[in-house]
């Protein structure tokens, strides 16, 4: 099953809106995601990202019960070993 993730932006590299990227923090797993469906999003802007792509901002409080649903089910080891 694939889900969308929240992840706080901890950098931002690139331009370009259609190329931008930026580092995601996914309680404590970092990936790197494109940030080319959001451009208003910024360094510690919470954003819902799947299959690599953020998708959409949200605030932290909210972002924070998505990872407290994920830790009581253990869902987070799938995206360590699934996310390249």
């Amino acid at each position: 099953m694939c889900l969308a993730i929240p992840g706080k932006i901890e950098s931002v590299h690139g331009e370009d809106p259609l190329t931008r990227k930026g580092r995601v923090n996914f309680g404590g797993i970092l990936k790197e995601a494109s940030l080319a469906f959001v451009p208003e999003a910024n360094v510690g802007d919470y954003v819902i990202v799947h299959v690599g792509f953020a998708l959409s901002k949200l605030d932290q409080e909210e972002a924070q019960k998505v990872f407290d649903y994920l830790k009581q089910m253990d869902d987070l080891t799938e995206l360590k070993e699934e996310w390249p």
